[in-house]
């Protein structure tokens, strides 16, 4: 297969546009995989960062605290029991909501 002097004019410049497309699409693809492999890092380093399972030193500090804070409010409860008990010296146990005076 021969080629003319003709058909070589207009196959060169061709071809050197078809360079440089392809070169193109592989640097997009370059950026591209540079672009995934940054979040990959960035999804690994706040993996790292936070935490994923509850380690059993921390449950147990968990219910350690979980406690304190039911005694805290039982003696809540308490203390909110004992002002109900209690008789105030000159308020009295009866309001009147019918609105009529007495």
């Amino acid at each position: 297969m021969s080629l003319k002097l003709i058909e070589l004019q207009i196959a060169n410049p061709k071809t050197v546009e078809a360079g440089r497309i392809s070169e193109h699409k592989q640097q997009q693809i370059q950026l591209n995989q540079d672009a995934a492999n940054l979040l990959t890092e960035k999804q690994a380093l706040k993996n790292g960062e936070t935490v994923l399972e509850m380690e059993k030193y921390a449950e147990a500090d968990a219910n350690g605290k979980g406690n304190q804070n039911e005694q805290n409010k039982k003696a809540d409860n308490q203390h909110i029991e004992e002002e109900k008990k209690t008789v105030h010296p000159y308020k009295g146990a009866f309001v009147d909501f019918t609105g009529e005076p007495k």
